[in-house]
């Protein structure tokens, strides 16, 4: 009796979480159920469906990977200019002056993370309470495996701005609350935070889980670039150990998704590649083999008033144009990022103010783009560090920054002889990730990872790894409610 009342309570709360998104014509679920009870929240086979849509639909909430989480991640170091200062949209992220009660970014990113988590545990809770509603263990266990693999995502988003990098003691300075349990009411608020090494270890639980069960492939390139399956997770991975450098199991992980040598192509599940043209990667369908994770949109499923990505980077009619591209960042490197370069064709010159802008995201005036979690180009760099710091002066490593590099400059060819160590591979690796992932959210992991710092710009200074400000402090509002969570020093 006591069981069957707490998986009612959990129906109860995963009906009140998945509703407001159910409701929105989301491109992973054409026709969502948008009337569940408590009674029939797992009743069918497709409730399963419809509850697992909403689980992605609060990853791309537009305060998290609907736009935010990402844009936080590039303004908060070298590459844009802040022209509006409007607060709304990151201009304390910008300048290094968010305070724990700011609401736009602070709360805001948390709660929506925090959402998606609870609502993750909910539903791997009543999932797994009503196994028999679908009859097929390795079903379920899919199913699980993606909400997983969602709440992995979530956490290392958390770290990534809430806490100290890896390397600042081994993970042992304080993480964020772990919470792996549904929460259905406020009693269990208070908890207090784990170590950045303990969320490390259940993010890699979670995704190591989610490799032994998610499905191969989803079906449709549609599905493949929007939910989760194995080379997901394995993709993935190769971040997370990336950002402990643990540059060994980068290699690992890689080697299972990526070929031994050129051309580079993943043999097993989805048969991920890099496309000819990276302008395919940010055009519709958004759907190529390069595109291992991505959250899309319609125009009934918006990301939201000043949240689309085009918004923020484009000025007149694509969106408000919050930030311009730095002259001194990398778009000013002519030697690494050459005009003849392909992916320049995603900066233009604006004659009306002067100034230069990212075009990435142009899909509009709607804001349509899909916003990139993982990308193919990404592994491949992951793996070249990797391949660099462990094996110093690599042909492979070598051949990876080629594959990236030359398919945009073609004219530009890398040769192992023409490094002088290994340290220059790698900087000449990272000096590719800036171009490459220019306006995808990398550069402030790729900064603090290395205990670098946050480069200056215009008149902010430089942020060094021992500010205070190298890190986002904990949000007044989990203080609040949590009295257990410490704040950051």
């Amino acid at each position: 009796m006591q069981v069957h009342k707490k998986i009612s309570v959990l129906l109860i709360a995963l009906v009140a979480l998945m509703l407001p998104n159910a409701c929105q014509k989301d491109l992973l679920d054409p026709a969502p159920k948008n009337n569940l009870s408590d009674a029939t929240a797992f009743s069918t086979p497709d409730r399963f469906i419809s509850l697992l849509n909403g689980l992605y639909d609060g990853l791309k909430n537009g305060a998290f990977y609907g736009s935010r989480y990402i844009v936080y991640g590039d303004i908060r170091a070298e590459e844009f200019i802040n022209e509006t200062t409007n607060n709304v949209t990151g201009f304390s992220v910008w300048n290094h002056t968010v305070a724990e009660s700011n609401i736009n970014d602070v709360n805001n990113l948390w709660n929506a993370v925090y959402y998606t988590i609870n609502s993750c545990n909910i539903f791997i809770e009543g999932a797994d309470a009503n196994r028999a509603v679908v009859g097929d263990d390795a079903k379920v266990n899919a199913y699980i495996a993606e909400a997983r693999f969602l709440r992995a995502v979530c956490y290392h988003s958390l770290l990534s701005l809430y806490c100290r990098p890896y390397a600042d003691g081994n993970g042992s300075q304080l993480g964020v609350p772990l919470r792996l349990r549904a929460e259905t009411g406020p009693g269990n608020n208070d908890l207090a935070r784990s170590t950045v090494a303990q969320v490390y270890s259940q993010i890699l639980q979670d995704l190591d889980f989610a490799e032994q069960n998610l499905l191969a492939t989803n079906g449709t390139a549609l599905l493949n670039t929007t939910r989760a399956h194995k080379n997901t997770a394995i993709a993935f991975k190769t971040r997370v150990y990336l950002n402990m450098q643990r540059y060994g199991d980068v290699i690992t992980e890689a080697n299972k998704i990526v070929s031994a040598t050129a051309p580079f192509k993943s043999a097993t599940g989805v048969a991920h590649e890099l496309q000819a043209n990276v302008k395919n990667v940010f055009s519709t369908p958004y759907t190529t083999t390069e595109s291992i994770f991505s959250m899309p949109f319609t125009s009934n499923d918006l990301p939201g008033t000043q949240n689309g990505l085009g918004s923020y980077y484009n000025p007149g009619p694509r969106g408000i144009g919050d930030y311009s591209m730095n002259k001194s960042g990398i778009i000013g490197d002519s030697v690494n990022f050459p005009v003849a370069d392909a992916r320049r064709q995603f900066v233009f010159f604006n004659t009306p103010n002067s100034k230069w802008y990212m075009n990435k995201f142009a899909a509009g005036p709607e804001h349509l783009d899909y916003a990139p979690v993982i990308r193919y180009a990404e592994v491949l760099l992951n793996l070249a560090e990797a391949e660099a710091r462990v094996n110093g002066l690599s042909q492979r490593s070598v051949d990876l920054l080629n594959a990236v590099h030359g398919r945009s400059d073609a004219a530009t060819v890398y040769d192992l002889a023409g490094f002088a160590s290994a340290d220059a591979l790698i900087a000449q690796i990272l000096t590719e990730r800036r171009i490459e992932l220019l306006g995808e959210g990398f550069r402030n992991q790729d900064c603090q990872r290395l205990l670098s710092p946050l480069p200056g710009k215009s008149n902010i200074a430089a942020i060094d790894a021992s500010s205070t400000a190298y890190i986002w402090p904990i949000p007044s509002g989990e203080r609040a409610a949590n009295k257990l969570c410490e704040p950051n020093p």
